[in-house]
């Protein structure tokens, strides 16, 4: 069996499968990527047995076929040719030749047959959506998913789908997401979880553009097809807290204030604070806003004050500033309102302008202010 690739290509399509692939696997075949040959056609795909991740290449081949090659040495080879026309020689023991304009490298490859099938999109449900949907829907919720395996439920962004729109929503107990998107429409009401790693390799190879992607799902499955890319995950088995009954649906006290200013502010200030708990109090009275953190082991202490528009009682509330700076990053608008209500109860930000047919919250938990 020949085919004949170009480097850049092969690898630019390697890459971004290779992330699928973890540092120290169960079987030793999980180390390979499955090159499939058919008239022209190269397919290659990678696996955890977890998620599977498939390219679609154009190549120069005369025969079909296929075999396994070990993705490490192969991507470290390709990272150092030039760009050139690359001949792959496989002979019937699974031997691979690889001829560049200089040189000859042979690698042992593997028996394909022990590679793990991937799983079958049946009985599945589809809709679609643009890649910068997603993109945005991934980039604005994965950061307050939990990493705690103990509650696995919570270790994904759920899916929540309805006839007229579409939900993403993320939780880690402390910060909670939700992204609406009321312009994509599905099939019918469903739910489920998708883990956090498949979301993460969408994301680096997700273009941001209005290119329409499938999407497919079964009761334990996601597909996702962009062009010549495919992704297949396994969905969390769990059930997805009620989130609903958090979100507080009267917070009467209504802050606006500068999205980046506001970041800033509190990246300077929460370098003075606690490291285990990130504490940053706000005192809002009036159209002043004042920060202060302080780590009493070490004498630390940092005050910035700074204006906001603020309807409402004086009030002292705290949070962890790394968590508010993470959804700070999640909002678009150049302004955010934030909604509050005493000093213990969860604060909402909301950005103040959004593109149509979307609308973002955010929730963030107080923490108990150290007098």
């Amino acid at each position: 069996m020949k085919f004949i690739v170009s480097s850049s290509y092969l690898l630019r399509q390697l890459q971004q499968i290779s992330g699928v692939i973890n540092a120290n696997t169960v079987l030793p075949i999980l180390e390979d990527f499955l090159f499939e040959i058919e008239k022209n056609k190269l397919s290659v795909t990678a696996t955890d047995l977890e998620t599977v991740m498939k390219v679609h290449l154009d190549i120069e081949a005369k025969d079909s076929g296929k075999v396994c090659i070990p993705a490490k040495i192969l991507l470290d080879s390709l990272k150092n040719l030039a760009d050139q026309p690359l001949t792959f020689n496989i002979d019937k023991n699974f031997a691979v030749e690889i001829t560049s304009d200089n040189g000859k490298y042979k690698v042992m490859g593997e028996n394909p047959d022990n590679f793990p099938k991937e799983p079958a999109a049946d009985e599945s449900s589809s809709f679609s959506m643009t890649s910068a949907q997603l993109l945005n829907a991934i980039n604005k919720s994965i950061f307050a998913v939990s990493t705690d395996d103990l509650r696995p439920a919570m270790t994904g962004v759920f899916f929540e789908l309805d006839k007229k729109s579409i939900s993403f929503v993320a939780t880690d107990a402390h910060r909670l997401v939700k992204l609406v998107y009321s312009n994509v429409s599905c099939p019918e009401k469903s739910t489920f979880i998708v883990p956090k790693k498949p979301l993460n390799l969408l994301k680096s190879s997700l273009p941001d553009n209005e290119d329409e992607l499938t999407i497919s799902y079964n009761s334990n499955h996601l597909f996702v097809k962009h062009g010549g890319t495919e992704l297949v995950c396994r969905l969390i088995d769990a059930r997805f807290p009620d989130y609903k009954v958090v979100i507080p649906s009267d917070n009467p006290y209504k802050m606006t204030v500068n999205r980046s200013a506001f970041q800033n502010a509190l990246r300077r200030v929460s370098v003075f604070s606690n490291k285990s708990t990130n504490q940053v109090a706000l005192s809002i009275t009036g159209s002043e806003l004042q920060l202060s953190s302080q780590d009493v082991d070490f004498s630390f202490e940092g005050n910035e004050r700074m204006a906001c528009q603020y309807d409402g009682e004086d009030l002292q509330i705290a949070f962890n500033a790394k968590f508010l700076m993470e959804m700070l990053s999640g909002a678009d608008s150049d302004e955010i309102n934030m909604e509050l209500s005493t000093a213990t109860k969860a604060g909402i930000i909301k950005p103040v302008e959004e593109a149509e047919g979307e609308k973002l919250l955010m929730l963030v938990m107080p923490l108990m202010l150290n007098n």
